[in-house]
């Protein structure tokens, strides 16, 4: 499985460490909310809110370097809008990498 990284944050910021920061800052007070909305939208089987919400974490998925799993998002976004929840444990185990990554920061 892929890691996340701070590459593309590295190339964003350059050398400004200030607004490095304030992109990490951003990162660690949205996922944990974008993740908590996933979930409830999830646990009360809005489908098609929930991949509203995987369709937001896209974003969150491309800037933590995760070539690979946003594909898998963009398939399990598809999959919730038809109702199916394939792809549902490879992706929250993305979001968990995600979490786990982003908290460390």
């Amino acid at each position: 499985m892929e890691q996340p990284n701070l590459n593309y944050i590295n190339d964003l910021s350059g050398d400004n460490a200030e607004f490095k920061q304030k992109l990490i800052a951003i990162l660690k007070r949205e996922l944990p909310e974008e993740i908590d909305v996933y979930n409830k939208e999830y646990a009360n089987v809005n489908y098609l809110l929930a991949a509203q919400s995987v369709h937001k974490l896209k974003h969150k998925i491309s800037i933590l370097g995760l070539e690979k799993s946003y594909y898998i998002a963009e398939e399990y976004e598809n999959n919730l809008k038809e109702n199916s929840t394939d792809l549902k444990a490879v992706f929250e185990n993305i979001l968990e990498s995600m979490q786990e990554f982003v908290s460390d920061l």
